[in-house]
């Protein structure tokens, strides 16, 4: 094991150590809490457990398969493995944003690189630190963005909760390591007024292959906007921050917000996140850059 993170102290078992890290504050509080820690023998269910034994949505599992720059500038090779309780995903954005807060603090780097490798993709991840927290950016690559077939996903707009008359028109189907439906509501108190029936939603989005549902509000001139994630899917009913659909919303707006969007989510949940994103064209389609600020919050032992 490695020394723990600066001004952290590890509580409970003799277990594999683990950092809790809060993922995509706002102005410095709240952010989505991710377990993260170095890469064990543990086997699937007992991986899926540790969401559960500590209250985050996901937990990430890291491992450094090379200290050497897979080119010049790019910092070590490092294999990223994400888990909720209901098992194992190919990616999560606020989790590759937490691993990145938790490698930069053990590197004792105020900048930190890495080519983060999950789902079949290997990105280029940065951290910057800033005083107590980190600011954490990676490159997604090209995003995938369709339409949906004519009311074939109207049984996930009535589980969601969104009357035939409310919803904003272009609703897309947008493919990061999974598909999922991005919806546009028409305002934001809308948005907020959301009450998903989380059982016919888990059943509409598996019948689709979707991952789960974001839907968002208009964005701001300044491209500022909310969103929330619906996934009961994969055992998160709301996520307080989702990074990989912000990114793909990026993608999917990139000719409306040209310099990028910013994304309030978790105020339904009284956690408040940001996501930052912007995207750019190019001959493979919109390529996503996402991001977000963390803070380390404590380390704890597993039984």
């Amino acid at each position: 094991m490695h020394d723990l993170p600066s001004g952290t102290t590890a509580t409970g078992g003799a277990g594999p150590s683990v950092t809790l890290v809060h993922a995509c504050l706002r102005d410095g509080v709240g952010g989505s809490p991710t377990a993260v820690l170095e890469e064990t023998g543990l086997g699937e269910v007992e991986r899926r457990g540790i969401p559960a034994a500590l209250g985050t949505s996901h937990a990430v599992f890291v491992s450094v398969e090379s200290d050497a720059p897979a080119h010049p500038g790019a910092g070590p090779v490092v294999s990223l493995r994400f888990f909720t309780a209901a098992g194992e995903l190919p990616a999560c954005g606020h989790g590759t944003i937490a691993a990145m807060a938790f490698l930069a603090e053990r590197s004792g780097q105020d900048e930190y690189h890495a080519a983060l490798r999950s789902g079949g993709r290997v990105v280029a991840g940065r951290a910057v630190r800033t005083g107590g927290q980190f600011t954490s950016s990676f490159d997604w690559g090209p995003v995938g963005i369709g339409e949906p077939e004519p009311d074939a996903h109207r049984p996930v707009l009535d589980a969601l909760g969104v009357p035939p008359e409310l919803p904003a028109p272009g609703a897309r189907v947008a493919e990061l390591g999974r598909r999922r439906l991005l919806v546009p509501v028409a305002t934001q108190h809308a948005l907020q007024a959301l009450t998903p029936d989380f059982g016919r939603l888990a059943e509409a989005c598996d019948r689709l292959g979707l991952l789960g549902c974001y839907a968002y509000s208009p964005p701001s001139a300044a491209g500022r906007l909310a969103a929330r994630m619906f996934a009961p899917s994969i055992g998160v009913p709301e996520d307080i921050a989702n990074a990989n659909s912000t990114a793909c919303l990026a993608a999917l707006l990139a000719g409306e917000c040209g310099t990028g969007i910013t994304v309030d989510m978790g105020d339904a949940l009284g956690t408040p996140a940001t996501i930052t994103a912007s995207a750019r064209l190019t001959e493979a389609g919109p390529v996503a850059l996402v991001g977000g600020t963390s803070a380390i919050e404590r380390v704890v032992s597993l039984p």
